[in-house]
Formats: C-alpha cells, structure tokens, sequence
C-alpha cells in the first residue's frame, strides 16, 4: 500500500496501531471459514468513532476496500479482505457502556466477547440469551453483523430480537444513530434491523443498545436417544405441537456425537451401537414443579418414536458436560478432516425430508455428511466432509451438490443461512433464494449507502449483479 495512505492512517490512530508486517497481515486474514486467507494490505485498530470515521473519509478519497474485522469467528467468509485494502480490526471497542437494571437495556462496545456480557448481565439478574456456540470467543459487533442465532433462539430469538438502537459509520464518514432506546419504534424505515444482518457491508457498528430479560432460575436438561435419525427430527415438531416451547432443541446425528466425544476431553455419555441420533432439549423458567411438567410432557410426546433411555442431567456439571458435547461439534469435524460447512433452514416440520435428501444428494455426489443444529428452529447445520475425495472432485464436484443441497432447502420453503450469513461462500448460490427484481433491490440498497463500493466489498451479492 501507498506510503502516502499509511502515513495518513497513522495519523488519525497513532503509529502504534497501524500494522504492515507480513505475519499481522496474516493474522488478519482469516477466519473460521474452511482454509480461507486473505490478507489485508494494512491493519488498523481505532479506538473511536471518529477515528473510524476519518479512516472511511480517507478510503473514499482513494477508493480503497475496507474490511471490518472482529473475532474472527465466522463461518461465512465476511471478514475476509479479499480484495487487500484496509483491515479494520474493531478489538480495542471492548467495553460494556452501561447496564441499565430500571429499563433492562445494556449499552456496549462491539468488541465485548458474547459470553462476557452474558455474564455481566447475569451478575444484575439480568439475560441476553442469544449463545452462538462461538459465544466464549464471539463479539457482540459480529453477532449483530451476521444476525446470528445459537441453541436457545427456539424459544427467545436471535440477535435481531434485541437490538433496538445501533451508533454507526457510514461509508462516507457519517455517524448515526439508527433508532431510539425504544422498544416500540414505528418512526421511519427500521434502519436499525436494516444494519443487523448486513454483514457489514452498510455501515460500521460501534455502539449498540440491547434488550435484556430477568434471568430464569431454574432448568432441566434431557437427551433422548433415538434409534432413527428422521425420526429424532419428526419429534421436534411433535413437542410443539404439544404445546411445550423448550428454551433449547438440539439435533445430533451419530457422527456428530462419536466425533465430539473423541475430540472434547471430560464428557462421558453412552452412546449404543444402534443409537442414530439424539436430541439435546431443555426446559427453563422460575418455577421447579412447572419444569417438571413439561419435562414429563416432552417424555410423553418422544416415548412415541423408537428411543431408548432417556438421559436427565442431575447436575450442573452433567448440564455443562452435555453442552459442551453439542458445542464442540464444529470443532470436532474441524479437527478431523477439510470441509464445508452449510447452514440450512427449513420450518422444522420438514427437517425430516431435509436430512433425508442431503444423505441422498451425499450418495450422488459421494461426499459423506455430518448433521447437526438447532433443530427446535429448522436449523440444520450441514458439514460436508472431504476425507478420501480428489481435490479435483472437491473443487468441481461438491459444489453441484451443495447446490442441490440449497435448491432442496428452498423447495422446502426455507433459505441458505439461518444464522452464519452469506459473505463470500454462499454468494454465488443467491440465485437460488432470490429472484433478479430482489437481488437488484439488494444491489440498490448497497449503492445507497455506499456508492463507491468500498466498505467489506465483494460479498453477499453474486458477481454478476
């Protein structure tokens, strides 16, 4: 990059948080999408809004690519500079503002870990409840960028439910506010929802106001194994239907658990030969014998599919166990072979025709799938496995079959991504999900906010928008 561009940089943020070495760039280049690298030309660590604001002023001066950058943790591509520019790495925003006990709001930083705030909040009595599995390494600012979701978005939501009022930069400069601190807003286009989601692609967030909940003090835990996969996804509808909302439904097909079980050190659960699937469910609220009930209800409704014994956590460590076993899946599959990882959503009745149809597109095309998610949402969570396969078969053959994959998904009334996002794996696939009137709209919606295309460019849109 220009010497020119770096010493104006430095200016605005100080020489010490500029960064041109080839090992930061690096560092800066990834995320956990696949093998993905893509290294910015410079990275930059602001610590105010004005500072970012001052840096977008400077890339549209020179029409240089920004990439905003936070944990790290996605599975989409949507950090990747992959046009080089400037990496704008948002980890000095990492401070929670205020918690606000009388209106059960938190204001904060993007940078704030997920987990941090949950346990801020909960020091208060308070819940923000969204848990993406990457929770303990997440930030807030990714989580509103991907909207992304976690096992108990079946019964609170995901992020997009509790964002009510987001401070952004412009890609021309521009801060803004993009709400009130309201939870009832009908004043004006809903910028605020219009930003959670966006991938950063429209603006770059650097405060943001949360709804929070009074903390439930009780939960019961259960895992139910079933002795056939479809029918573990059939009884999530079932419990519904039941009239039991559990605060989490967790699906697993064998492979997912054998996998998890040899890469997670300190879990210990019987899994039998025959088992082919579990579900992971649980109950919470401030009422012990109402838990219960719908513990003895859940019992009822999967006693009428091919189960056997089913497993009650007695115990905060057995609860702990039991989700760190579901949570180290992803990184269990990591660990164990390349792959890719697809993100697929359905209304939940049908998840039992999608995981029937991606074991059958996997036989077409011979790849081997490992299924897991958060099933209670429709949300299955498809990791494609290279393990023996060519490199030429990976490359050519096994994107025809994520296609079908999505193509199957959107016969099924669902969508590409429930909660990863789109950024610049998924692109070229949005023609499957939308029309060319809906993909324009989109186009026009990122040429308003940024006409010179310079903020995080490159992804969600197919390159022949």
């Amino acid at each position: 990059m220009d010497i020119t561009i770096i010493t104006k940089l430095q200016e605005i943020v100080g020489t010490s948080f500029v960064f041109t070495d080839i090992d930061v760039l690096q560092k800066y280049g990834h995320d956990e999408t696949e093998d993905y690298v893509y290294p910015p030309h410079v990275v930059v660590k602001p610590i105010t809004p004005q500072e970012i604001a001052d840096i977008m002023k400077l890339a549209n001066e020179y029409k240089i690519p920004v990439v905003p950058i936070g944990g790290q943790t996605g599975l989409s591509g949507g950090a990747l500079a992959i046009n080089g520019g400037i990496g704008l790495s948002m980890e000095r925003f990492n401070r929670i503002l205020a918690i606000d006990e009388m209106n059960l709001q938190v204001i904060t930083e993007p940078a704030v870990i997920t987990q941090v705030l949950k346990e801020k909040v909960a020091e208060q009595g308070l819940f923000y409840p969204v848990d993406p599995s990457s929770m303990g390494s997440c930030f807030i600012g990714g989580n509103i960028a991907e909207n992304s979701g976690g096992a108990r978005a079946v019964k609170y939501g995901v992020t997009k439910d509790y964002v009510l009022n987001l401070e952004v930069v412009l890609p021309n400069g521009e801060i803004i506010w993009t709400g009130a601190n309201t939870l009832k807003n009908s004043t004006g286009y809903n910028l605020t929802q219009l930003m959670v989601g966006s991938e950063g692609t429209l603006a770059i967030i650097t405060k943001i106001v949360l709804k929070l909940l009074p903390l439930n003090q009780h939960n019961i835990l259960l895992l139910v194994p079933f002795f056939k996969a479809e029918q573990a996804c059939e009884a999530v509808s079932a419990i519904f239907r039941a009239g039991i909302t559990p605060s989490a439904l967790e699906f697993m097909e064998r492979d997912a658990i054998d996998w998890s079980l040899q890469h997670v050190d300190g879990i210990s659960v019987e899994v039998k030969p025959e088992h082919k699937a579990h579900l992971l469910i649980e109950v919470d609220g401030n009422y012990q014998e109402i838990l219960m009930q719908e513990a003895e209800k859940i019992l009822e409704v999967v006693e009428q599919f091919d189960i056997d014994d089913v497993l009650f956590a007695d115990s905060i460590d057995q609860k702990n166990a039991l989700w760190k076993m579901r949570r180290g899946v992803a990184e269990a599959v990591k660990a164990n072979s390349v792959y890719k990882e697809e993100d697929t959503v359905v209304p939940r009745y049908e998840l039992p025709k999608l995981l029937k149809g991606i074991k059958e597109i996997g036989t077409k095309y011979g790849f081997k799938s490992v299924c897991y998610g958060h099933a209670g949402d429709g949300n299955l969570h498809v990791n494609i496995i290279k393990g023996n396969m060519s490199d030429d078969c990976w490359r050519n053959e096994i994107p025809k079959g994520i296609r079908e994959i999505f193509e199957l998904t959107v016969q099924l009334k669902g969508t590409l991504s429930g909660e990863h996002g789109i950024g610049l794996v998924q692109k070229s696939y949005m023609d499957i999900a939308f029309n060319s009137t809906q993909l324009n709209l989109l186009k026009g919606i990122k040429e308003l906010f940024d006409p010179n295309n310079i903020l995080n460019p490159g992804k969600i849109l197919p390159d022949n928008i």
